[in-house]
């Protein structure tokens, strides 16, 4: 059986939705595009 009282105290709220938005805008996330953009400028300075 479940019990509750065990639950409730190993439960931890999750995010509001706009604190995931501050965290993920806050966070360095890099993408392809970034990722290739990056190697386009590495390629036209050895130029």
């Amino acid at each position: 059986m479940i019990d509750f009282e065990e639950e409730i105290e190993r439960f931890k709220p999750s995010l509001d939705v706009e604190d995931v938005e501050d965290a993920i805008v806050k966070s360095d996330l890099t993408d392809m595009t970034d990722i290739m953009m990056e190697l386009i400028k590495e390629n036209m300075s050895d130029k």
